[in-house]
């Protein structure tokens, strides 16, 4: 499989799945997919992607070019936690 047919496919898989969730209201094509980062190497890609509308999950899709797989990952954002430079959590924000 090439990287634009597997990037598409991706497109149109997340598409299907955004399309299916009942928390979502708005329907999708594969067009309104876009991929956040994409990388090819050797017989294998990867790439990270989601959608413009509020809520939508974000979406990591692995093809495996020895075994001819494709493995699609789900995520859902559960929280944001700002974090300074050592690593502690940032209570209040400097304006």
């Amino acid at each position: 499989m090439k990287h634009e047919e597997f990037l598409k496919l991706s497109q149109r898989k997340v598409a299907e799945y955004e399309n299916k969730r009942v928390d979502i209201k708005e329907e999708i094509d594969a067009d309104d997919v876009f991929a956040v980062w994409t990388c090819k190497t050797l017989q294998n890609s990867k790439c990270l992607m989601s959608t413009p509308i509020k809520g939508a999950y974000y979406y990591e899709f692995t093809y495996n070019g020895d075994m001819g797989e494709i493995y699609m990952v789900v995520y859902k954002k559960v929280e944001n936690i700002p974090l300074n430079e050592e690593g502690k959590i940032i209570v209040e924000r400097v304006k």
